[in-house]
């Protein structure tokens, strides 16, 4: 069995949980891998974000380890599993990753289809961009997802231009947005 990455501990995870007035945001755990294998699998997540391979619960648990756990420890921050308040139900993710092939960190978002169009992803990211520690955010989004770039812009972000993140893939959009300093 390959070795899980170190993670931080219990007490760091805890503090990366976020609220919103509808909405919980916390790490993502083990036992999120059937969600995590129905949301990376959404066609709308395919076409906009990419398909990560992901078939079965040990690929998403793969995924889990690999990517938001590991990215925890390395980074202090990660994608993180949004779930509504009212019910509990798991409807997407939202968070920073820090991408090798990017200066700054960048926010990263997906929610299952029916959770569009009720502002759970507007409320999730501001959440993070609240939380975040950093002076610069970037996005990055593919040019024809207009909904995506509907809401960087409601957060505030702006175009930077167009970039080639990996060989043989298509370019992104690339949006940043500059922390204010606050006045004081």
């Amino acid at each position: 069995m390959a070795r899980l990455p170190d993670l931080p501990e219990e007490s760091r995870l805890t503090s990366l949980a976020l609220d919103t007035p509808r909405l919980h945001l916390r790490p993502f755990q083990l036992d999120d891998a059937a969600f995590v294998l129905r949301l990376l699998n959404e066609p709308s997540f395919i076409e906009n974000i990419g398909d990560k391979g992901v078939r079965t619960l040990d690929d998403a648990r793969r995924y889990l380890t690999t990517g938001p756990m590991a990215s925890y420890a390395a980074h202090g921050h990660g994608l993180l599993a949004v779930e509504r308040t009212s019910d509990g139900a798991p409807i997407g993710m939202c968070g920073l990753l820090k991408r090798d092939t990017l200066e700054h960190p960048d926010l990263g978002y997906a929610f299952f289809p029916e959770a569009w169009g009720q502002g759970y992803a507007l409320e999730a990211a501001r959440a993070v961009l609240q939380n975040a520690k950093r002076d610069r955010v970037l996005a990055i989004v593919s040019p024809g997802n207009a909904a995506s770039i509907r809401l960087l812009e409601k957060l505030g972000f702006t175009f930077e231009g167009l970039k080639g993140l990996y060989p043989d893939e298509p370019e992104v959009a690339v949006y940043a947005k500059e922390k204010r300093m606050e006045q004081g």
